[in-house]
Order: C-alpha cells, then sequence, then structure tokens
C-alpha cells in the first residue's frame, strides 16, 4: 500500500500561557490545517492511502491548562457513537477542527490520522473527574476514506503535558482498512513503555502502527528516526511515525518504516515540512514477531549452538553455556587490558571499555549484565570509540528500567567525552555485538554518520545471549547498541 507521513512545522503560538477565545485559537489553528490541507491534496496525488499528521501539529505546545481550554474540540470516545464530521457537523458543539479534518479525509479519498486536543466534562461523582469538571485529552483521531471518524486515542504516557490529563483507562485502540487490514495507534513518549503500546501490539497481533510524536532528539540511544527504526524491527511491523519539525528544540524526524527497509527523514539545518510518500509491503498477521521468536529462542535454552560467520573475520563466534567469555584478567597477567571507565550517557552512569587497535574482543558488565564485542576495522580512524554497559532504572524525563549494551563513537578523544551527542563519524566497523539480556524486549539500533540509518545483518537469541551483528555499515559509525527495556521493573 502506499502510506503518507507529513513532518510538520507548526505554527505556534506566540504566547502559549496567555488566555484567548475560541475565535482567535480557531485561527491559529486554522492556519495549521491550511498546510495540512494541501499535503493531504499532494499526498492523494502521489496515490497515498493513508496520511499520518504529528503530535501537538494543529496547537502547539507549552500550554497550562487554562491557556489550552480554547484550542480543545469535543470528542466523544465511544464506539457507540457513528459520526461523519464532515457530513453531520450540526451533532456536536466545538468540532471546528474535527469537520476540516473529516473533509480532508473525504474530499481526497484518503485515511487520516491527526493529533489534537480535546476536551470531555465529567461529573464529579467519577473520582477522577478533576476539580474544573472536565477531562482535557492529547488525542489522536483517525478517519476513514469517507470522512468517518473510525478511532480517537488518548495519549497515556504524558511527557510533562500539564495542560493534559491522563486517561483513567489505557485505551487500546486500532482501526480497520481494506489496503492494510488493522492500524494500532499511540502517541510519542507512550512508545517507551508496556501499556499501551506493546500490550496493543501483542494482544490484536497488529502489523502495522500509525505513531503521531512530538520528539526531542536525543543522541545516542533515543534519537528519534534511529528508535522508531529500532521498534518497527523488533516488533516486525510497519511503523507510520509523524513528528514535529523544530530543529531549534531538537525536533525532527519522521518515517516510514517496515522492518527491513525505512524512508525516513531527518534535517536539523533546514526548516519547513516535509511529507514522505512510500510504497510498502502489507504484513500479514501469520508472520511472528522478532520478540516472539526471541521468546522461542529464550525457550528452547538448549537450543543448539550455530555458528554464524562474517566474511571478514575469521574467528566463528558461537555462544554456549559455559562459553569462555573475554576476561578482565588476561592469560599472562602483564598484557595491559583496556582500562574500565565511568561516563554519562543520556543522564545515566555507563561503565565503558574503550575499543582500541584494529581488531580485539572486549567485555564490560554492570549489575547482572554483561556485553560482548567482537569487532574489527579495516582502517584505523583517529576517532575513540567504546563499549558501554548500563543496567538499571533511568530517572531523568521519566522513570524506566534499562537494559542497554552499546558500542558508541566518543565526542573526543578522552573518556570523558564518550556518552556525548555525535553526530558525524568516519569508522567502518565490523562487530558482533552480544549481552545477556533479562528482557524479550531488545531494541536494536544501528546509527551511522549524519543520522542515517543501517540494518544489521543477523539478529536474534541464542543461548541466553541477544546478538547484533554487522560486517560493514553504510557509512562511519555512531551507534550500535542493543536497547533493552525491562518493563516489569519500571
Amino acid at each position: 500500500y502506499v502510506a503518507a507521513v507529513y513532518e510538520h512545522e507548526s505554527i505556534l503560538s506566540p504566547n502559549p500561557t496567555a488566555l484567548v477565545d475560541r475565535q482567535s485559537a480557531l485561527e491559529l489553528m486554522g492556519r495549521n490545517l491550511d498546510i495540512y490541507e494541501q499535503q493531504v491534496v499532494a499526498a492523494a496525488r502521489q496515490g497515498a492511502q493513508i496520511i499520518v499528521f504529528p503530535e501537538d501539529g494543529i496547537h502547539g505546545f507549552n500550554f497550562t491548562r487554562n491557556s489550552i481550554y480554547p484550542y480543545l474540540d469535543f470528542v466523544l470516545h465511544s464506539h457507540a457513537v457513528k459520526w461523519n464530521p464532515c457530513r453531520e457537523p450540526y451533532l456536536f458543539n466545538d468540532t471546528e477542527v474535527l469537520q476540516r479534518l473529516s473533509c480532508m479525509a473525504l474530499k481526497n479519498k484518503i485515511f487520516l490520522v491527526a493529533n489534537l486536543g480535546t476536551k470531555q466534562p465529567c461529573e464529579h461523582t467519577d473520582p477522577h473527574c478533576p476539580s474544573d469538571g472536565r477531562y482535557q485529552f492529547n488525542t489522536n483521531v483517525a478517519f476513514n476514506d469517507d470522512g468517518m471518524l473510525v478511532a480517537t486515542y488518548r495519549k497515556h504516557n504524558l511527557y510533562f503535558e500539564y495542560a493534559f490529563d491522563t486517561p483513567p483507562e489505557p485505551d487500546y485502540k486500532f482501526f480497520d482498512t481494506p489496503f492494510a487490514g488493522k492500524f494500532g495507534m499511540f502517541t510519542c513518549f507512550d512508545i517507551l513503555f508496556f501499556e499501551p503500546a506493546v500490550n496493543l501490539i501483542r494482544q490484536y497481533n497488529l502489523k502495522q502502527v500509525v505513531y503521531p510524536t512530538a520528539w526531542m532528539n536525543q543522541l545516542p540511544l533515543l534519537s528519534a528516526v534511529e528508535f522508531q527504526q529500532a521498534f518497527a524491527t523488533a516488533f516486525n511491523i510497519n511503523l507510520l511515525a509523524a513528528n514535529i519539525h523544530h530543529p531549534t528544540l531538537g525536533m525532527t524526524g519522521s518515517g516510514i518504516y517496515t522492518p527491513v527497509k525505512s524512508f525516513i527523514y531527518h534535517n536539523m539545518e533546514k526548516y519547513g515540512g516535509k511529507l514522505i510518500v512510500a510504497e510498502i509491503p502489507v504484513i500479514t498477521t501469520d508472520n511472528k514477531t522478532n520478540l516472539e521468536s526471541n521468546e522461542g529462542f529464550r525457550e528452547n535454552l538448549h537450543h543448539s549452538c550455530k555458528t554464524f560467520t562474517s566474511a571478514s573475520m575469521d574467528d566463528q563466534v558461537c555462544f554456549k553455556e559455559k562459553q569462555k567469555t573475554p576476561s578482565r584478567v588476561s592469560e599472562k597477567g602483564n598484557e595491559h587490558l583496556p582500562p574500565l571507565f565511568y561516563a554519562e550517557m543520556m543522564y545515566d552512569n555507563f561503565t565503558f571499555v574503550p575499543v582500541w587497535g584494529e581488531k580485539g574482543e572486549l567485555q564490560v558488565c554492570a549489575s547482572t549484565l554483561c556485553c560482548y564485542l567482537n569487532y574489527q576495522r579495516a582502517v584505523l580512524t583517529n576517532e575513540l570509540y567504546a563499549l558501554g554497559v548500563f543496567d538499571g532504572l533511568h530517572t531523568v524525563h521519566g522513570t524506566y528500567y534499562v537494559q542497554a549494551c552499546a558500542l558508541v563513537k566518543c565526542g573526543g578523544l578522552s573518556f570523558s567525552t564518550c556518552g556525548q551527542e555525535v553526530t558525524d563519524a568516519t569508522a567502518l566497523i565490523d562487530f558482533q555485538l552480544w549481552g545477556n539480556m533479562s528482557t524479550p524486549y531488545i531494541f536494536p539500533l544501528l546509527l551511522t554518520s549524519g543520522i542515517t540509518l543501517d540494518f544489521a545483518d543477523h539478529m536474534g537469541w541464542k543461548n541466553h545471549h541477544y546478538f547484533i551483528s554487522k560486517n560493514r555499515t553504510s557509512s562511519g559509525l555512531l551507534t550500535a547498541a542493543l536497547y533493552g527495556r525491562w518493563y516489569e521493573k519500571d
């Protein structure tokens, strides 16, 4: 099918905390919706059957609970009501934004997914009802090609969004299409948590997901395109991700991802929006997800040890239960082993070991997690790389448990620069990276120079270890990592 995502540079309120009337709010949102309309027309002309717009694209951000109120549309979050806002605008008040979106879908015969702020009055008898008597939600809406509202999803994992409420229960929302079956739906920060994102995909065996986001890039492990691709790969799904475009805030990075190919946009230099249109295969529901096969690997603990070799590496790697791993004490006791050091990466205290020389084997451990690396480079460049491990609770900008094995390029040549944000690299490294991860939820990250993406040659479970290997990246290596999420320990 042909999919489109639009990375939108939203026209923002100059003063989002100011109280304005509904008319002024509609005027500002109307300017963003005018741009949406042009993009829907352009996507439909290119044969797109579905288009996805980003989070906060219509109203912007940094509001207070009161200042966002005039920007909110009224939406009934119920399956009971079949409603076409374009054809039946008179059914509910304060639905101007929904009407416009619905008409865009109807006129252009295209499925459309957008994000807006919504309101819902509640009774004080409701124990969750806020004191002002209304819920305010960060909401995704999906319309079919006839303009019918087919799904609404209320964001569950809010990222410092004081204007919005968390819904009392997680929404598991998907909608049906004639061209690719069911599409699941969640928003931005949701992608890092079990509820509702992971649970939705697993429970309903979803193979396509639409994903509006307003993502601030954080290198080296959480740049938008890097994690979006890792998510699509891990779950063996197609992911249609639309991000907002505000380079000054570190916001860019959208794409249409399949488990084996990505069509991405990441641009910190240019202003203005970007439409991506791509034809991708429908993934049928009988394909197992990588995670399911991962668990198969884990249950089958005495899985026969098959070797896999890479053309440029003469040593075969085989993870046996009692395999001798490269240890910190050398055989002769007098060779200099690379030193352990500590540095902060992504606000977490990683334990690192430097990656020196043209080839070698390394091990680094923290808590219960040990990470191993076999590497070889064609040419020694004047760049410092390090292998890092973190096994613990991440506590800055959200609380969640991470198990990570990461090969990263450092910002300079001193150890203290490891973990810094780096965007360019020249070293081409063949590697096999593996770790004794305790969670089946592992996102394989592979980021190359200029914030471009690559795919691993092989990945999966072998004898209690998850591995990823790559023979030659398409350009200099920035990050190769196993980013594990241990949801139960959040």
